[in-house]
């Protein structure tokens, strides 16, 4: 099972350009950067790095990240982008490196593309070191309980989310832009309770807000919480 990735890697990079998009750009990229800046991080794994972006954004505040992605083509454009970048082919569910090797795990809009959480959220905690940071964005469960068809009109005609069968965990394959990938809904106390089960502590979590972008969209992004941000810690004893 490819989960949808090599197939769509083509249209996923054309979609982000440059600088990524709207959820990226004007919701996450933000309060993602600010979890990470002067807190002296010195070696980073980004878990499901796709084209390299957030690996160039930490490279730009002086860490050291290695990026993992199972799909080739995703790799093959973030070493064309970032030539002297650490970029390795790989899966969450077992990563190829020894325990405690990261004080800075990143997943950053992985968990939902991957089909064995219990086995991923493992296997990041081992990696990271005692008293390293997991930092995670994942979409909001209230959000994936809606995939694929969120958006439907009342009897009003006005535009409201549809959310149904929440603590049911599902593959959703959702399409947009010429790409067409699975992702899982789970309940967030199903992630919650993998982390803790993990032995981290939770130190943070936010529903970021938009800030900038196009009007209509960003209103959007306000009227349902598409997005959280957590921060777990390995405890050092």
């Amino acid at each position: 099972m490819t989960e949808g990735w090599p197939e769509s890697a083509e249209a996923w990079v054309a979609s982000l350009g440059e600088r990524g998009d709207f959820g990226r750009v004007f919701v996450l990229d933000g309060p993602m950067l600010e979890r990470v800046r002067g807190r002296g991080f010195a070696r980073a794994l980004d878990v499901g790095c796709g084209e390299g972006r957030f690996c160039r954004m930490l490279a730009e505040l002086g860490i050291r990240a290695v990026g993992i992605d199972p799909t080739r083509a995703l790799l093959e454009e973030a070493r064309r982008r970032d030539p002297g970048g650490d970029y390795r082919s790989g899966r969450a569910e077992q990563l190829a490196f020894p325990d405690a090797a990261f004080d800075l795990v990143v997943s950053y809009l992985t968990l939902i593309d991957i089909p064995d959480a219990a086995a991923a959220i493992a296997e990041m905690a081992r990696v990271l070191r005692p008293g390293g940071t997991l930092l995670i964005a994942n979409l909001n469960s209230f959000s994936t309980a809606g995939l694929p068809d969120s958006w439907q009109p009342d009897a009003s005609g006005q535009l409201r989310y549809a959310i149904d069968n929440y603590l049911e965990e599902r593959a959703i394959w959702v399409s947009w832009r010429g790409i067409r990938i699975r992702n899982w809904h789970r309940p967030l106390s199903t992630y919650m309770g993998l982390l803790i089960e993990n032995g981290l502590t939770l130190k943070h979590f936010a529903e970021p807000a938009p800030h900038g972008g196009p009007t209509e969209t960003a209103d959007r992004y306000r009227r349902v919480p598409y997005f959280h941000i957590m921060e777990w810690e390995k405890p050092t004893a």
